[in-house]
């Protein structure tokens, strides 16, 4: 474990803060570390009656493409994860789902960052649209599952928590690996 010896922080923005932490090292060195906070998130894998995924396609100004990702999005201040799915999913997707659960949970980037994804399926899904203003660009698309996978490896699914997201939702279907 480091021990934090000072905290400050650098920014404080509507996403994000951005602290510098001065730690010292089980060595005794002595170190900073830039830390960027994040409120926990929820990750979806929502799954239609027709065994098809339902995917989101946005503009991320990170890193200036498209990408094609499950939903996700924050959990707000007093909400509880569950219902923060229920809410993402209406307001990205257009569908509430009767069905869900949770499938576990991952940090994004512990590295640099605190932010915690819950992660939970999502189905039996019901025409809901929840209009939200930060989702006007967002367009679904539907995915057979037995295509993920390759959409995965040839790079068409290329964010971290959709990756995490749907292999862990593949490879729970096909049950535990089998060992000798």
């Amino acid at each position: 474990m480091e021990k934090t010896l000072s905290s400050q922080l650098i920014f404080d923005g509507r996403a994000v803060k951005l602290r510098l932490d001065t730690v010292q090292t089980p060595g005794g060195r002595q170190t900073t570390r830039e830390i960027v906070e994040h409120a926990d998130c929820v990750a979806i894998v929502a799954v239609d009656d027709e065994d098809n995924v339902l995917l989101v396609k946005q503009f991320r100004k990170p890193v200036e493409k498209e990408l094609l990702e499950i939903p996700a999005g924050g959990i707000n201040p007093g909400e509880r994860p569950e219902a923060a799915v229920r809410r993402e999913m209406r307001e990205e997707t257009g569908y509430l789902p009767r069905k869900v659960t949770r499938l576990g949970g991952f940090y994004s980037a512990p590295g640099y960052c605190n932010e915690y994804l819950y992660l939970y399926l999502a189905t039996d899904l019901i025409s809901s649209h929840l209009h939200a203003e930060d989702t006007e660009e967002i367009s679904l698309v539907r995915v057979p599952i037995n295509q993920v996978l390759s959409l995965i490896t040839l790079g068409g699914i290329c964010d971290a928590k959709s990756i995490a997201g749907l292999l862990t939702y593949l490879l729970g279907r096909k049950g535990p690996p089998k060992t000798d």
